[in-house]
């Protein structure tokens, strides 16, 4: 030893010893998130192609189907997960910011808006159960034609938007994580990943109820 200083970095608990910075970590994690909503993409496409092809196939039954579509509900859905899309938005910016009150206060908005997406589908699922529309040994409906292709429609609503809710349902629990992490004062304006990470993954789950409200409740509705 010479007797020069040697600086040593602060250590940060948040960086990972496989990071050379947060930078490095963030940038990483942001790629991350990507490629597994790129997978969830993928994963929602097989849905919506599936949907687009019986739809071409029986065109009559599935217009038959919409008129028991409850479009009040479903957009008054639409407005609600809108609206926490823009309280998450805030959340993240007030995690950027180190604004700890503010953060929990749009985190707690955003978990509530989802909960009462969630009680919405609740309300809608009990409907169709109700006039015997899930596919299966009780399902009824009223036009005998279209007795077998209507099975197929209903059956792909539920798929679509029961896994859609799943993933609400993951969410929520995601977002009560953050709600105690940052009640833990885990979060500040240099290191706040977890918010903007779980940000994108409410935005995605948004934008896929985005295209399932028209093409399930409007498109051939009368």
């Amino acid at each position: 030893m010479d007797g020069t200083d040697v600086t040593i970095p602060e250590h940060i608990p948040e960086l990972k010893h496989h990071f050379d910075d947060t930078a490095q970590q963030y940038e990483s994690s942001t790629l991350g998130m990507w490629v597994f909503l790129l997978t969830e993409i993928m994963f929602f496409g097989g849905m919506f192609g599936s949907y687009t092809v019986y739809r071409n196939m029986y065109p009559e039954a599935f217009a038959s189907t919409s008129r028991f579509m409850n479009v009040t509900l479903g957009a008054t859905n639409t407005a609600v997960l809108i609206c926490s899309s823009l309280t998450m938005a805030l959340a993240v910016r007030a995690a950027r910011l180190g604004a700890k009150k503010k953060l929990i206060l749009f985190l707690v908005f955003t978990l509530i808006l989802g909960i009462v997406f969630l009680s919405i589908k609740y309300v809608e699922y009990h409907e169709k159960w109700v006039d015997h529309h899930i596919p299966g040994p009780g399902f009824h409906y009223d036009l005998p034609q279209y007795y077998h292709q209507a099975q197929i429609l209903f059956f792909l609503y539920f798929a679509m938007t029961g896994m859609h809710a799943l993933h609400m349902i993951v969410g929520a629990g995601l977002l009560t994580t953050l709600i105690v992490m940052a009640a833990r004062n885990r979060f500040n304006a240099e290191w706040n990943t977890p918010v903007d990470m779980i940000g994108l993954y409410w935005h995605f789950v948004d934008i896929v109820w985005i295209f399932l409200f028209p093409l399930l409740y409007l498109i051939g509705n009368h």
